[in-house]
């Protein structure tokens, strides 16, 4: 039978903004929302200003002559007044859509065509590539404006501001043949002031988002995700929150650091929603600094972070660690891709006990842009033992486990047996954009009517009923099979990491052909190894090590390559595909190791 969470919570049938900020005009008080890190004293919105600027950027996109539906393309890194134009995008009665800012102009292209874009906002540094990509998918300049936040009038004032003066963006911007974000704004305070959205007549139909899937497995598709399932999403994650222990007292004294990517699901979900609904601060980053990171936690006393395995490798192994005051830090989850125990363990010893003398644990949780974000995460109040699951079902969500043999035909009931996770719940995505097969073949519909999502990630639980902890091993797609043997690449990068002479590795199979055409071929492990700086192994010594903390299959008989870097997605999920291509070609189709 199927696994449902301990906790079923009402979800308000609203839009986004309305759950955020309870009404388009009613009080929301004056703390503030998003704070520019580097300039915190003037460079700054409150929750006020947050709702209001996004009501004037819907008003001007009204203007131009936005319609119901209508994608609004944002191709930037993360400012302060980003989530004001997301939202400002869906008060308009559009839908948001998000590229990737290191887009080169034939991947921003393809998305402009596939969401059929009818406004492109992009920031000022990538503004070339955006001119390329919107000539190639015939989008007209004058649908296209510069985000930028260098004006004449402090971001702190731009939001009151009647007309918002000349900005610094401008001569480049009227240069190109496009207008200044600035000028949605124009003449319309006085008239946003008292202004109310029209909300969703369904808002479990109506879209308000297409977060783009990472496409590490295929061609980025268009994730539908409805206002009630964000609500929904919000709500299982606020309900989480506030189970905690002297939740008030915490609440009163949080912040949060925002360095992940606002255009994805996970930033994007926790810093421009959850947070400001629990009116917690948030400082933005407008990208990720490593050693920035550890100054602004220590300056700001940042509480909770939410963050990506790569960042926990660095907490773990980089030297900045130790330099810089961690002691505020209450709350670390980990999420996009796993992340070994030990690693976390290696991590967790540079931060000082929490105010109740207890330990920080390192925990991860697990979603996916398909379920909006989170569908596991823990308990705060748990007792239980630190471990490498990602925790038990939120609010309102189920699932079961699959049977990798049969192509999924057979529910698995047994404690520690592995099979496909498929989760249900008010979260999921409403289809795939204009993919029909694609959405045939990930959501499976039961006879009683119950949608659920194939995730195509291998998991196991350790005990079945309320309160099961799943443990999510690896993707269907990336198992490697040596011989009959399952070896999931995270295990071994896991392992790997514990190495001291290994600062990152990522594991893929590649497949061995033993002599011509025809006969025999399997798939054996290869490694890819950042190697830790003052390291003299070898990649032969590399391989040694692990031969002795594996099954003799698990080995990297593929062999061991020491490269700069892991490639990997904003994210923080490892770009196989790419290795892969490259181990095939480093192997070459009849080499025999």
């Amino acid at each position: 039978m199927p696994i449902s969470s301990r906790w079923q919570v009402p979800i308000p049938r609203c839009s986004l903004q309305q759950w955020i900020f309870g009404s388009a005009n009613g009080p929301v008080g004056d703390n503030k929302a998003f704070i520019d890190p580097d300039k915190p004293d003037s460079n700054y919105l409150t929750m006020e200003d947050y709702r209001l600027l996004a009501k004037r950027v819907a008003l001007g996109l009204q203007r131009e002559g936005l319609k119901k539906e209508d994608r609004v393309l944002i191709f930037s890194g993360n400012s302060i007044v980003f989530p004001s134009v997301f939202l400002g995008v869906l008060m308009a009665g559009g839908i948001f859509t998000g590229a990737n800012p290191t887009f080169v102009p034939r991947e921003l292209a393809y998305q402009l065509r596939d969401s059929e874009a009818s406004f492109l906002l992009v920031a000022e540094p990538a503004l070339k590539t955006a001119l390329e990509a919107a000539a190639e998918a015939g989008l007209p300049k004058n649908r296209i404006f510069v985000l930028s936040t260098n004006t004449s009038v402090p971001v702190s004032q731009l939001t009151r501001a009647l007309a918002p003066g000349p900005a610094a963006g401008n001569n480049v911007a009227a240069a190109a043949g496009v207008r200044h974000w600035t000028e949605l704004l124009a003449g319309n305070l006085t008239t946003a002031e008292t202004w109310s959205w029209e909300e969703p007549a369904d808002p479990e139909q109506a879209t308000c988002c297409l977060n783009y899937s990472s496409g590490t497995t295929g061609v980025p598709k268009g994730v539908e995700i409805t206002h009630y399932s964000y609500v929904g999403n919000g709500v299982g994650v606020v309900h989480m929150t506030n189970l905690r222990k002297n939740n008030e007292e915490k609440l009163k004294r949080d912040r949060g650091l925002c360095f992940l990517p606002l255009y994805h699901a996970y930033g994007q979900t926790y810093f421009i929603a959850n947070l400001p609904f629990l009116r917690i601060p948030v400082y933005v980053m407008p990208s990720f600094s490593f050693p920035a990171m550890l100054s602004h936690i220590s300056r700001f006393r940042i509480t909770t972070l939410p963050l990506v395995p790569p960042i926990v490798v660095l907490l773990a192994k980089s030297p900045l660690t130790k330099q810089h005051d961690l002691s505020s830090v209450e709350t670390i989850g980990s999420g996009a891709a796993p992340v070994s125990r030990e690693i976390c363990e290696e991590a967790e010893h540079f931060f000082p006990p929490l105010p109740d003398g207890s330990k920080l644990v390192i925990r991860q949780g697990w979603g996916m842009t398909e379920v909006t974000c989170t569908a596991l995460g823990w308990d705060p109040t748990t007792d239980a033992p630190p471990s490498a699951g990602v925790g038990e079902l939120t609010p309102n969500c189920r699932a079961k486990l699959m049977s990798l043999e049969d192509g999924g035909k057979t529910e698995i009931t047994t404690p520690g047996q592995r099979g496909e996770l498929w989760v249900s719940g008010p979260t999921l995505l409403k289809r795939y954009w204009r993919k029909p097969e694609a959405t045939a073949e990930t959501v499976v519909v039961d006879a009683d009517g119950t949608r659920w999502l194939r995730t195509g990630d291998v998991a196991f639980v350790e005990s079945y009923g309320p309160g099961a902890i799943f443990h999510v091993v690896d993707r269907v797609k990336e198992l490697i099979k040596v011989k009959g043997n399952q070896v999931a690449p995270a295990e071994l990068e896991g392992v790997l990491l514990e190495s001291p002479d290994v600062a990152d590795a990522a594991v893929v199979g590649v497949t061995i052909r033993d002599g011509e055409k025809g006969s025999d071929s399997w798939e054996v492990p290869r490694a890819y190894v950042v190697r830790r700086p003052g390291s003299s192994a070898t990649e032969q010594d590399v391989a040694r090590w692990m031969e002795g903390k594996v099954a003799p299959y698990k080995r990297l008989t593929g062999g061991v390559v020491f490269v700069d870097a892991i490639p990997k997605n904003p994210s923080g999920k490892i770009l196989r595909k790419q290795l892969r291509d490259r181990a095939q070609a480093e192997v070459g189709k009849t080499s025999k190791l």
